[in-house]
């Protein structure tokens, strides 16, 4: 009884929530606007997959190559923003120890895992089966009536991508036990999370690692604000934004 109320207490009275999502597990929230999320690989060398949507216009998407695009990146850090297919700013990235996460390289898929860590099925191997990122995705998106057409390309935090001469991918330098990446939501944003392995992760023995979420309020955007003094697109895209609340 005593857990329930400390965490009632925490939501409620000091506005912080605090969950570890399992390794190979799925989740989603609504986050709203002036909202800060801070992700923390709690073992080390982990990948969070995320995906947005608007709650109020589904159609709504995360936007990898706008976010890339406007912003002349190939990855993501501290002071970039993540665009939706709308133009607008779902989150910006105020804070990063880990400073490189990619979203290209999209999500893992059950041939994946099979080729890499051989096949197991829940209805075989219960607790034991082996997750991948696409189900995981589609799993928590039928919640809210999203199907596999409504999926966009994602968000891999922790996962640093690199390139050799002949333009082959791989996965760099693993994330470090504690490594934090903190968002500012500049909206009312639909998140949907796994923890399921990267596609190019090429581990011997299928990786469990946890995450910790913590959800708390944001320090208010000022005019000297990192994020939005990244380019000039950022500050339009917050302007969208600011539009998109007009007279709320």
């Amino acid at each position: 009884m005593s857990n329930v109320s400390n965490t009632y207490q925490s939501i409620v009275k000091d506005k912080i929530y605090q969950t570890t999502l399992p390794a190979a597990s799925h989740w989603s929230l609504m986050v709203r606007k002036g909202t800060q999320l801070t992700l923390t690989d709690v073992k080390g060398g982990g990948n969070l997959a995320m995906l947005m949507f608007n709650p109020n216009q589904m159609m709504e998407k995360y936007n990898a190559p706008d976010t890339l695009k406007c912003q002349h990146t190939f990855k993501l850090t501290k002071g970039n923003c993540l665009y939706s297919d709308m133009g607008r700013i779902f989150c910006s990235v105020v804070d990063d120890t880990f400073r490189w996460h990619d979203t290209v390289c999209g999500n893992s898929h059950a041939s994946h895992v099979t080729e890499q860590w051989s096949k197991r099925d829940y209805q075989t191997n219960r607790n034991g089966w082996l997750q991948n990122g696409y189900d995981s995705f589609l799993v928590e998106m039928a919640k809210y009536n999203l199907k596999k057409e409504d999926m966009a390309a994602n968000i891999n935090w922790f996962s640093k991508v690199q390139t050799d001469t002949e333009g082959n991918l791989s996965l760099g330098e693993p994330s470090k036990a504690g490594d934090q990446v903190s968002l500012r939501f500049e909206m009312d944003t639909l998140v949907i999370l796994h923890t399921c392995p990267h596609p190019l992760n090429k581990s011997s023995e299928y990786p469990k690692t946890p995450f910790q979420v913590t959800l708390a309020q944001a320090e208010a955007m000022t005019s000297d604000d990192p994020c939005l003094n990244f380019c000039a697109e950022n500050q339009r895209g917050f302007e969208n934004n600011a539009l998109y609340h007009f007279g709320l």
